[in-house]
């Protein structure tokens, strides 16, 4: 039994049986951290007036209980891409500012990528490959404040955990571990399969660090950083077969004419709701346990996935269409739009919040929750949503301050930038600084049009105030290449992606699955 209900029994008895609340008990912090989950890719709806808000076909009942039971964001953003987000949370810094913005592109130099393209239009920058010396991340920032921390499953961002403070941890983690079948593997499940993406184990591991600090009378925080939903897709034979038999999988398989036995592994639907389904399961497996701890008035419990994606499992239901531009590792909605949900202490069940939130938020939120000042944190971008969630109104400036992403890289996408403010988004491209760029989401949520042309004033507004930040926190910036060579770059790989995913004027013409 913790210290603090100790106390309060005490304290019941001593006032004659009225309960007196102290405030000595920490609460305790999970974050349930998932790997490229798009913003409508469960079956809660992030936004109730949008059908296409969430995926009625994937059963995931955890989910929704925290949904019901806490508060939903409708507009949470991360990073475009994996390594940067983890590290953003970390830190509290945006991915200008720490300079880790890809898990990529050193080749051995401080600022510019000059080998790795050596033909595209303008050349890239490098990127930083770890968490700088002197930030202070989560557990750095805890435990002053009594708390010990474990980070359970996928790191990706080199180092050793140990060394941010972390006392529990699982080492320097990529992608690999949670692939646990060999990639030619491609034609069906084994049948002895029971650790898929290591959901089990990665859970079972939480759990007894949950249990030992609760035992122990210790507050704790604990990321658990699943490797679902990445690619390289694995579940439980039995639920992928729960999935083989849903009508509409059935029908998807008659119109790509394959069976269940012959469907690639990649291709199979299949098999990515059933990994769903399983990470769920190991979900609510944390919360029971949460509960029979007796720590669940005492424990909040966040939900997010790192970088937004693009399910096509979506269309499996007539009628739905994607609701954002673009995917994973563009700064497009598609690749910075999450899912987010949060329940604990003081947090209305069934609420939903609509202003902008960031993953650099969590840093000084964890730490207004343990009781420090975030204020006491240096040179952060994020600010703690501690009180928003307690029901306080955002004030304007809040809801109008600017969020920045920035991906000065190529890869499948090109250099570009984005600054959110309210519900105004401007997006800037290295290859075309010529082409202003400005979408309202609030009646254009699938960046259809560009309205730049139509307010010069606030697309300059908006561009000075990115460029002005950028420069104070020494971001990385592309430069034009005197080398470019059209004819090589029109036949690069991923240059049709590019080109369809890339900046225009005016409107753009709708993707087969969003039209």
């Amino acid at each position: 039994m913790r210290n603090g209900i100790v106390l309060l029994l005490l304290a019941t008895m001593l006032s004659g049986g009225v309960a007196i609340a102290n405030d000595v008990t920490k609460p305790n912090v999970v974050l349930l951290f998932i790997d490229d989950w798009a913003w409508n890719g469960s079956p809660v709806a992030m936004d109730d007036s949008m059908p296409n808000s969430h995926m009625p076909i994937l059963q995931m009942p955890n989910i929704e209980r925290l949904a019901r039971e806490g508060m939903k964001f409708t507009n949470a953003y991360a990073s475009p891409q994996c390594s940067p987000s983890r590290v953003c949370v970390q830190t509290g810094q945006s991915s200008p500012r720490n300079g880790f913005t890809v898990f990529m592109n050193d080749h051995g130099q401080d600022y510019f990528d000059e080998k790795g393209y050596p033909d595209f239009p303008v050349i890239p920058c490098v990127s930083d490959m770890t968490i700088d010396a002197d930030a202070v991340t989560i557990p750095e920032a805890l435990e002053p404040l009594g708390y010990v921390s474990a980070h359970i499953g996928k790191w990706h961002m080199r180092g050793d955990p140990g060394n941010e403070g972390y006392v529990v941890h699982d080492g320097d983690t990529s992608n690999k571990p949670g692939n646990t079948l060999p990639a030619g593997a491609n034609q069906r499940l084994p049948d002895d399969l029971t650790d898929p993406k290591l959901m089990f184990s990665v859970t079972e591991k939480a759990i007894d660090f949950m249990t030992e600090q609760a035992t122990a009378d210790q507050p704790f925080y604990l990321q658990i950083s699943h490797y679902a939903m990445h690619e390289g897709r694995e579940c439980l034979p039995a639920t992928r077969e729960k999935y083989v038999r849903h009508p509409l999988v059935q029908a998807y398989y008659r119109k790509i004419g394959k069976t269940a036995e012959t469907v690639k592994r990649k291709e199979d639907p299949a098999i990515w709701l059933g990994m769903g389904d399983d990470l769920d399961g190991r979900i609510g497996a944390v919360l029971d346990r949460i509960s029979e701890l007796g720590i669940e008035d005492n424990t909040y419990v966040v939900l997010v996935s790192d970088n937004g994606y693009r399910h096509k499992e979506l269309q499996l239901t007539e009628g739905l269409t994607q609701p954002h531009h673009a995917a994973k590792w563009w700064v497009w909605q598609g690749g910075i739009r999450v899912p987010m949900i949060v329940r604990g202490p003081g947090i209305k069940p069934g609420s939903v919040f609509n202003g902008n939130v960031v993953n650099y938020d969590f840093l000084p939120t964890f730490l207004d929750w343990a009781g420090g000042d975030p204020n006491t944190l240096n040179n952060i971008d994020g600010v703690s949503l501690a009180s928003y969630m307690a029901g306080e109104q955002p004030t304007n400036a809040f809801l109008h301050r600017n969020l920045y992403f920035h991906y000065p890289h190529y890869r499948s996408s090109m250099p570009h930038s984005a600054v959110v403010s309210g519900m105004h988004k401007l997006l800037h491209f290295y290859e075309r600084p010529d082409l202003p760029m400005l979408f309202d989401l609030t009646s254009d949520l699938g960046e259809v049009h560009n309205i730049a042309s139509a307010h010069p004033k606030e697309h300059r507004r908006l561009y000075d105030d990115m460029m002005n930040y950028f420069d104070q926190v020494g971001a990385r910036l592309p430069k034009p290449n005197p080398n470019y060579d059209a004819a090589a770059y029109g036949k690069s790989k991923e240059h049709e992606k590019r080109i369809q995913w890339g900046p225009f004027a005016g409107s753009r013409q709708l993707a087969e699955d969003e039209r």
